[in-house]
């Protein structure tokens, strides 16, 4: 293992990953607001003005119903049809019928009128909601040359409902061709709404399809049609679904695999993949959220809903940046890493699953689309604020929050973070702006910063312990805004304080069996293990807080703070899954399982612990912690996932558990450099 333990000081991979200081000068002057312009001038007048967007190569886009007879009569969808009435015996003219009615219920619409409305309505909303809706201009131009050259794929971050409507927004704001959007069938339900997003670009797919042919025939050879025509830029979220906790999620291969195929068919020349971050200074959805992730059903999308949901219409919001990245050529990340001859082996129109060379493809540019999202957030002052108050909860003077912000935010910055941080206005006014912003998640009381507290009685209950772990979660998600910019850097000072010695052998052995534990938590590209933690160990070291000789590592002077800090960051997680561990590994867990079970019983044991104070953190109350370190513990061995007629059930390994629980405990004390030896 000699190979990993010399770390260069400037390896080329962190530069890239992590831009200078100049870099993000440039990026903070290149976003405009385009609030300014709307609060001063006519809605009415922006809405009707003329509309002429560039189209691909100056073709003319089909209309929605020749788009969906071309595939209705396409080869793909006549050979399962085919297929179909062979298998059932029914005849090719219903199962024909079923596909013309799958494409009726599914295909998008396009009418001005409706564009128009929604750019007048629009307008309306997003003035009252959010102070500025930046945008990099320099990304639009990209994009505005990168439509008209080949098909484009864009893949927005996905945080709020919003997300879809501010990006067809700023499209028709600079005259670029509204994107066809894939949206969930839940949307169509919306009585009138649901036509008018149709009608504005959306189609409605099913969120799971199982073993449907017919309809996963027409829904991929509908996604296909239209870009290899380039009527107009598909619009898709690559992480399948909002996150509800702040983080990236893990990115879904099956509409990615949808929309590349042309070009691994051989049909277009090549392909464009844009991604594009959506940073919220306040999620609309933030409450909501808290409490799906406590087990809350999540509302049913309807129309009711949507009016009696006004009310936020008088709230603020913050800002919105929105940050179109580089257009990512699908022919230059295919080069050397797939052979596309393969789809020569089998006529085109007969639909095959990605093979094992395909599917690696499609997993790295799906993380490498992730990671760029991640790459170009913005990161509010609020999520510095967040991270500093759920690290010293259940108070922090006021004073000293302040001091803490100022320093996260310094230690951000040299890790590559743009931070939008107003350059004319004292630390002090930032921070107490930013608490008023959230003054549904935190307040000051008596000079003390603490959580707002639902409803606790003067006798703490575990009622009170999930009302107040909702404003946990909610703090928590901001926190998570800015966890991709730490995690490299924080597993290793995890590693260093967890591991039994400070040869950085011991220390990469840990942050390896970290890196995989949590994997599900964040998102590490495929294959890069020792990179991150090369990227890891040289951010650590550049922000001063780890020295080292060839061989050993020691804590500087002034470094045992930031990796404490760093250490508590991610400690939430650590303690959560050693909660669920624990659990497992108790006598009630003597037969196999389902997670309903599992989810249940694991929020129940958890709450009482943190009744007691035997634990220090409500996020093990989390769904979506619950359900990543049980997916986690099925990879590494430790439960065995058993399929059986109704879904799956789990069976525990409890010496592997037990292994696992064991390396997620700290277990050496950090060791501070001596003067003279460095």
């Amino acid at each position: 293992m000699s190979h990993l333990v010399t770390v260069s000081m400037a390896p080329p991979a962190v530069e890239s990953l992590y831009p200078q200081k100049d870099m993000m000068l440039n990026k903070r002057d290149g976003f405009e607001d385009l609030m300014e312009e709307r609060r001063h001038s006519s809605d009415l007048r922006y809405a009707m003005r003329c509309y002429t967007p560039v189209v691909y190569k100056d073709l003319v886009p089909r209309t929605p119903s020749a788009l969906r007879s071309i595939v209705l009569k396409s080869d793909q969808v006549q050979y399962v049809i085919r297929q179909l009435s062979k298998e059932t015996g029914e005849s090719p003219d219903i199962i024909n019928d079923e596909a013309a009615d799958i494409l009726e219920k599914m295909g998008h619409g396009l009418r001005l009128s409706v564009v128009r409305f929604f750019a007048f309505t629009l307008s309306k909303i997003f003035k009252a909601l959010f102070q500025k809706v930046r945008v990099n201009e320099e990304g639009i131009q990209k994009l505005h040359q990168a439509i008209q050259e080949y098909p484009v794929v864009l893949l927005p971050s996905h945080r709020s409902y919003i997300d879809f409507l501010m990006l067809s927004y700023i499209m028709y704001t600079y005259d670029l061709c509204l994107p066809v959007i894939a949206a969930g069938m839940d949307f169509m339900g919306m009585k009138i709404v649901g036509e008018m997003l149709r009608m504005s670009g959306a189609f409605f797919i099913r969120r799971s399809f199982g073993g449907d042919k017919l309809y996963w025939a027409v829904f991929s050879e509908y996604v296909k049609t239209i870009l290899r025509n380039g009527d107009a830029p598909v619009e898709f979220f690559v992480e399948g679904t909002r996150s509800r906790t702040g983080k990236s999620l893990t990115p879904k291969l099956g509409l990615l695999n949808i929309a590349i195929e042309p070009f691994l068919m051989g049909e277009v020349f090549d392909m464009y993949l844009v991604p594009i971050s959506i940073s919220y200074e306040r999620i609309l959805e933030e409450s909501l959220y808290a409490h799906e992730l406590l087990g809350v059903p999540k509302p049913k999308e309807s129309t009711s809903g949507l009016l009696k949901a006004r009310k936020i219409l008088s709230e603020n919001f913050g800002s919105i940046h929105v940050y179109f990245g580089q257009p990512v050529s699908v022919r230059s990340l295919a080069t050397g890493a797939i052979k596309r001859s393969q789809y020569n082996l089998v006529p085109r129109h007969i639909p095959r699953k990605p093979c094992g060379d395909v599917h690696r493809f499609l997993d790295a540019v799906g993380h490498r689309m992730v990671m760029l999202q991640q790459k170009n957030m913005v990161i509010s002052s609020w999520a510095l604020i967040a991270t500093v108050i759920i690290q010293n909860l259940p108070s922090i003077p006021l004073s000293d929050l302040t001091r803490q912000t100022i320093w996260l935010k310094a230690i951000a910055e040299t890790f590559g973070a743009f931070v939008d941080w107003p350059g004319n206005v004292t630390s002090d006014k930032v921070i107490r702006s930013s608490l008023a912003l959230h003054h549904n998640v935190a307040k000051t009381v008596k000079d003390q910063v603490v959580l707002c507290q639902e409803g606790t009685s003067a006798k703490f209950t575990v009622e009170d312990i999930f009302k107040y772990t909702i404003s946990v979660l909610m703090c928590a998600s901001y926190r998570n805004q800015i966890l991709h910019v730490f995690v490299r850097p924080a597993l290793v000072a995890v590693a260093f304080q967890n591991g039994q010695s400070c040869r950085k052998e011991d220390v990469y052995s840990c942050f390896s069996y970290l890196h995989q534990v949590l994997s599900d938590e964040f998102i590490f590209f495929p294959g890069d293990l020792v990179k991150d933690f090369d990227e890891g160990l040289y951010l650590v070291m550049k922000s001063g807080a780890i020295q080292g000789s060839h061989t050993d590592l020691y804590v500087s002077e002034k470094g045992s703070a930031i990796i404490s800090f760093l250490s508590d960051m991610f400690r939430p997680f650590l303690e959560g899954y050693q909660v669920i561990c624990k659990y497992l590994l108790s006598t009630e867990f003597t037969d196999n399982f389902t997670e309903k079970r599992f989810v249940t019983e694991i929020r129940s044991y958890a709450a009482e612990l943190i009744l007691t104070g035997a634990i220090k953190y409500n996020e093990v109350l989390s769904v979506d912690m619950q359900k990543n370190a049980l997916a986690a513990l099925v990879r590494l061995g430790a439960v065995e996932k058993l399929k059986i007629a109704n879904g799956n059930v789990y069976k525990v390994n409890k010496q592997t558990v037990m292994r696992v629980a064991d390396m997620l405990v700290p277990m050496a004390p950090i060791k501070r450099a001596a003067v003279a030896r460095l």
